[in-house]
């Protein structure tokens, strides 16, 4: 089974968001809702500072703070690694919003379920990529089975150095930035 997985190359990323245009798109998101944000960052000091785009979703947890915080078990996680949301279980009680330290969760105003970014796993299990892979003009954005040690992710992962958001926080993302 394979265990998927997601790179950012932030130095490719031209912030056209198509990435976040195609997701609403796929999911039937209203323009105000999303489940990729996109947050500025600053690094370096005067006069040697440079400026770039983060884009932020949820990272898939190995240990899935989102999970364990659900009293219904409408969140949970599939033999592939990747979190969903069970709709009808869903309780609304955002325990699981809270719970995020990436703050990928979004509320649906529609059906007032507590959505997330799904890896598009429909489309993946059939072969395919989620369609911010595929939408993404720089090819800023590789998806694959982080257990392949010859997939082009676990490659890339190693070549450019790539690293989770926030290791720190023992969540073990399952998405790997460039910066």
């Amino acid at each position: 089974m394979a265990r998927y997985g997601m790179l950012i190359d932030t130095t490719k990323c031209i912030e056209c968001f198509s990435c976040r245009v195609a997701c609403q798109m796929q999911n039937g998101l209203p323009p105000e809702e999303s489940f990729i944000k996109f947050y500025g960052q600053e690094e370096g000091t005067y006069p040697h500072v440079s400026y770039y785009t983060v884009p932020v979703q949820c990272q898939h947890c190995e240990n899935p703070p989102c999970v364990a915080n659900c009293p219904t078990g409408a969140s949970y996680q599939t033999e592939e690694g990747v979190v969903l949301v069970n709709e009808e279980k869903c309780i609304s009680c955002k325990y699981c919003m809270v719970s995020c330290p990436y703050q990928a969760r979004v509320v649906s105003e529609k059906t007032g379920v507590v959505e997330k970014c799904r890896f598009c796993i429909e489309e993946v299990r059939q072969g395919k990529e989620p369609i911010c892979v595929t939408t993404c003009v720089g090819n800023a954005r590789i998806f694959g089975d982080l257990d392949d040690p010859n997939s082009e992710i676990v490659r890339a992962i190693a070549k450019k150095k790539a690293k989770p958001l926030r290791p720190d926080l023992g969540t073990k993302p399952k998405i790997f930035y460039v910066r």
